[in-house]
């Protein structure tokens, strides 16, 4: 995660929790979580951390709505993201179709698909349960890995 950057520890700690984190933490859940691995890191300290690794590439701002910028790690892979508008909640999933659809489709129009973003805002249905939900997305994630 360092890409030449000078890494202190406190910026090595707000890495770390980054890396562990498989959600997508807006800046008060990072310093949440950083304070408790190192209680001298402010909150200024993680958003100009923050603000250093998303203007480096290193990290990618995420806007699922409620208006929070949230964060995921740049090295990702693929992925789409599907936001329940009624909880927040950000489910994570890949689809080996839509990937191919999406090559298909830029090819059909003269280029090479370089990068590709899909944030999906969904209502869960009734008869569907958030341990449905979650089975069903680790099912998907399975053919990608974290790093």
């Amino acid at each position: 995660m360092e890409r030449g950057l000078k890494m202190t520890g406190q910026r090595r700690v707000i890495a770390r929790v980054l890396s562990e984190s498989h959600d997508h933490p807006d800046v008060e859940e990072l310093y949440r979580r950083a304070s408790v691995l190192d209680d001298r890191i402010s909150v200024a300290t993680v958003y100009r951390t923050v603000r250093l690794l998303e203007e480096n590439g290193i990290l990618e701002r995420r806007d699922f709505g409620g208006g929070r910028a949230r964060y995921e790690t740049a090295d990702e892979g693929d992925h789409y993201h599907l936001i329940d508008v009624e909880s927040g909640q950000v489910v994570e999933f890949t689809h080996a179709d839509h990937a191919e659809l999406l090559r298909r489709i830029t090819a059909e129009l003269g280029f090479e698909l370089v990068s590709h973003r899909l944030e999906l805002f969904a209502r869960r249905l009734p008869d569907v349960s958030q341990e449905q939900t979650d089975q069903q997305a680790q099912t998907e994630r399975k053919g990608r890995s974290r790093p």
